[in-house]
């Protein structure tokens, strides 16, 4: 159970409470019964309104909680499947599978770190990177090794 669930019967329950109360204050001997009940039943009717508002706006907090970690997790899984395609181009050139290249990618923005055996393989993983669907940016840490 929510805690808006179960603050709806409680705030009901108060709110009858109240217009139990304020039935029988001394105050109001002047009133009739029936005038007393109807002001009872307005308070009643005022606090289911606002039990409703409240609950509304919670339900709308909870979606839209809801949407961004749905945004969030899309946005982890299409950098995901970046990666991925990213590993995939690199491993299919002849100079650049057999080296060890980290591909890290945050918000379509990829990270190449490792080791490339000449800079002209260094330039083409930055330009197979940037082939792949969905990147916005690639930052080529690469190093060339030396001993190639």
């Amino acid at each position: 159970m929510t805690p808006t669930t179960t603050r709806i019967p409680l705030l009901a329950t108060l709110a009858v409470a109240a217009a139990l109360t304020a039935c029988s204050r001394n105050n109001d001997e002047d009133l009739t019964a029936g005038q007393r009940l109807d002001g009872a039943v307005a308070d009643a009717k005022r606090e289911a309104n606002e039990t409703k508002r409240d609950a509304q706006q919670a339900m709308n907090d909870a979606e839209m909680k809801s949407s961004r970690a749905a945004d969030r997790t899309a946005e982890v899984t299409t950098d995901m499947a970046i990666t991925a395609k990213v590993n995939a181009a690199l491993a299919v050139d002849d100079k650049l599978k057999a080296t060890q290249i980290n591909v890290d990618t945050r918000e379509g923005q990829v990270t190449l770190t490792g080791q490339a055996p000449d800079p002209q393989s260094r330039e083409r993983a930055a330009t197979l990177a940037s082939a792949v669907d969905g990147v916005k940016q690639v930052n080529n840490q690469l190093i060339v090794n030396r001993n190639s």
